[in-house]
Protein backbone atom coordinates (compact mmCIF):
# COMPACT_ATOMS: atom_id res chain seq x y z
CA UNK A 1 0.00 0.00 0.00
CA UNK A 2 3.19 2.47 0.52
CA UNK A 3 4.65 3.19 3.68
CA UNK A 4 5.53 6.70 3.15
CA UNK A 5 4.44 10.02 1.57
CA UNK A 6 6.42 12.56 0.17
CA UNK A 7 6.19 16.80 0.99
CA UNK A 8 7.19 19.45 -0.93
CA UNK A 9 9.69 22.22 0.74
CA UNK A 10 9.00 23.82 3.67
CA UNK A 11 5.32 22.54 3.42
CA UNK A 12 3.46 19.67 5.72
CA UNK A 13 0.70 19.74 3.12
CA UNK A 14 -0.59 16.81 1.68
CA UNK A 15 -0.26 16.24 -2.43
CA UNK A 16 -2.88 13.94 -4.00
CA UNK A 17 -0.53 11.07 -4.70
CA UNK A 18 0.08 11.58 -0.58
CA UNK A 19 -3.67 11.54 -0.20
CA UNK A 20 -3.99 8.42 -2.32
CA UNK A 21 -1.18 6.33 -0.43
CA UNK A 22 -2.62 7.64 2.81
CA UNK A 23 -6.18 6.42 1.32
CA UNK A 24 -4.77 2.69 0.84
CA UNK A 25 -3.60 3.08 4.36
CA UNK A 26 -6.96 3.48 5.98
CA UNK A 27 -8.20 0.56 4.16
CA UNK A 28 -5.57 -1.70 5.31
CA UNK A 29 -5.49 -0.64 8.52
CA UNK A 30 -9.22 -0.93 8.25
CA UNK A 31 -8.81 -4.91 7.89
CA UNK A 32 -6.22 -5.00 10.55
CA UNK A 33 -8.49 -3.02 13.26
CA UNK A 34 -5.93 -4.37 15.75
CA UNK A 35 -2.38 -2.99 14.34
CA UNK A 36 -0.92 0.24 15.50
CA UNK A 37 1.51 2.37 13.49
CA UNK A 38 4.03 5.04 14.32
CA UNK A 39 4.05 7.91 11.87
CA UNK A 40 7.20 9.78 11.40
CA UNK A 41 8.30 12.48 9.73
CA UNK A 42 11.42 13.72 8.39
CA UNK A 43 13.02 16.41 6.46
CA UNK A 44 15.67 16.85 4.51
CA UNK A 45 19.38 18.36 5.96
CA UNK A 46 18.30 21.97 5.32
CA UNK A 47 17.14 24.01 8.11
CA UNK A 48 18.01 24.25 11.61
CA UNK A 49 17.85 21.20 14.21
CA UNK A 50 14.80 22.65 15.73
CA UNK A 51 13.18 24.20 12.41
CA UNK A 52 13.17 20.73 11.31
CA UNK A 53 12.19 18.78 14.16
CA UNK A 54 8.76 21.03 13.98
CA UNK A 55 8.36 20.44 10.58
CA UNK A 56 8.60 16.88 10.71
CA UNK A 57 5.99 17.08 13.56
CA UNK A 58 3.47 19.00 11.36
CA UNK A 59 4.28 16.45 8.97
CA UNK A 60 3.42 13.24 11.07
CA UNK A 61 0.38 14.90 12.44
CA UNK A 62 -0.95 15.68 9.04
CA UNK A 63 -0.74 12.14 8.06
CA UNK A 64 -1.90 11.31 11.03
CA UNK A 65 -4.93 13.30 10.85
CA UNK A 66 -5.83 12.78 7.44
CA UNK A 67 -5.84 8.48 8.24
CA UNK A 68 -8.09 9.28 11.41
CA UNK A 69 -10.31 11.56 9.37
CA UNK A 70 -10.68 8.69 7.31
CA UNK A 71 -12.00 6.04 10.01
CA UNK A 72 -8.41 5.29 11.56
CA UNK A 73 -8.88 5.85 15.61
CA UNK A 74 -6.70 8.41 16.81
CA UNK A 75 -5.39 5.94 19.68
CA UNK A 76 -3.85 3.58 16.77
CA UNK A 77 -1.37 6.08 15.76
CA UNK A 78 1.43 7.75 17.32
CA UNK A 79 2.86 10.79 15.40
CA UNK A 80 6.62 11.66 15.91
CA UNK A 81 9.14 13.65 14.30
CA UNK A 82 13.00 12.68 13.59
CA UNK A 83 13.61 15.45 11.49
CA UNK A 84 16.52 15.78 9.94
CA UNK A 85 18.49 12.93 11.45
CA UNK A 86 16.68 9.49 9.52
CA UNK A 87 17.54 10.32 5.94
CA UNK A 88 16.04 7.83 3.45
CA UNK A 89 18.29 8.96 0.71
CA UNK A 90 22.41 9.71 0.78
CA UNK A 91 23.68 13.25 -0.93
CA UNK A 92 23.05 17.07 -0.45
CA UNK A 93 20.83 17.93 -4.24
CA UNK A 94 17.27 17.59 -4.70
CA UNK A 95 17.46 14.01 -5.71
CA UNK A 96 17.69 13.26 -2.33
CA UNK A 97 16.30 16.29 -0.55
CA UNK A 98 13.16 14.81 -2.19
CA UNK A 99 13.30 11.56 -0.54
CA UNK A 100 14.16 12.78 2.93
CA UNK A 101 10.95 14.97 2.68
CA UNK A 102 8.80 12.45 4.32
CA UNK A 103 6.19 11.00 6.74
CA UNK A 104 6.95 6.97 6.81
CA UNK A 105 4.26 4.66 8.91
CA UNK A 106 5.71 1.89 10.24
CA UNK A 107 3.58 -1.30 12.29
CA UNK A 108 4.31 -1.15 16.26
Amino acid sequence: VGDRVFYALDSSSLSGDARSTLDRQSGWMARYPQTSVQMAGNCDERGTTEYNLALGQRRANAARDYLVARGVSSARITAVSFGKERPTALGSDEQAWSQNRNATTSVR
